[in-house]
């Protein structure tokens, strides 16, 4: 896998300079953010720094939002027969669930698991489910969906995750103002690690930085206030 960075003011900045450079149409990128930077007081540019992976990762979180509801009856050989797959698969897990079809949008296809062991499949943070989600996706790739990415949920977790995640960025910032220091999040996947940096960009004293290696990294959190510009 090939991946590159790019820099701008904002994140809009630093996505068109891919665009520009990688010559790919805007919902061809797959990034992620791993800096972002405020103007401070004295320093008056901002600078958001992402990462692009130059294939697709199928790890599901990274995708944007899903954006609106589709029907939930199958269109097509390849929906009947992923939904067939993910409903066979959770079966022989002794998880037996009815899937519909909860979104489609661009190259993406949401499916909704319904079941009574939806915390197991769901896991501690999700890894159950984006494990799942991994392994569905290379089915699809198998059936000619290659160009999809499949998107599972179960009870609306991902809401329910991306929420959770949002409030604890914003207290943890919050400390960190206080205690003028740092703090380390838990690990996380692409997806989350996006959506902590941008619902902390707006701060203009904090500072988010990706540490570590891997699919699952960490977010440090840091204070840099009215020193902020004597950094850059």
């Amino acid at each position: 896998m090939v991946v590159k960075e790019f820099e701008g003011k904002n994140e809009k900045e630093a996505i068109d300079r891919a665009i520009e450079e990688l010559g790919l149409d805007r919902n061809e990128i797959d990034f992620e953010i791993v800096e972002a930077k405020r103007p401070g007081i004295l320093f008056r540019g901002g600078k958001v720094k992402i990462r692009v992976h130059m294939t697709e990762e199928m790890d599901g979180p990274e995708e944007d939002e899903p954006g609106g509801e589709g029907p939930a009856i199958p269109q097509g050989e390849f929906e009947q027969k992923i939904i067939e797959y993910t409903h066979g698969l959770l079966s022989r897990m002794g998880f037996p669930a009815e899937i519909t079809v909860s979104f489609r949008e661009n190259k993406r296809l949401g499916l909704d698991i319904e079941s009574d062991g939806s915390g197991i499949l769901i896991g501690k943070q999700g890894k159950t489910l984006e494990a799942l989600q991994f392994i569905v996706n290379l089915a699809a790739g198998r059936m000619g969906g290659d160009s999809t990415r499949i998107i599972l949920d179960t009870q609306d977790y991902r809401s329910r995750r991306e929420r959770s995640l949002i409030r604890m960025a914003n207290n943890v910032a919050e400390q960190v103002r206080r205690g003028r220091d740092s703090q380390l999040l838990e690990p996380l996947n692409p997806f989350e690690r996006r959506l902590i940096h941008t619902s902390l960009a707006r701060y203009g004293d904090i500072e988010t930085i990706s540490e570590g290696d891997g699919l699952y990294k960490r977010i440090r959190v840091i204070w840099r206030g009215d020193a902020r510009s004597d950094r850059e």
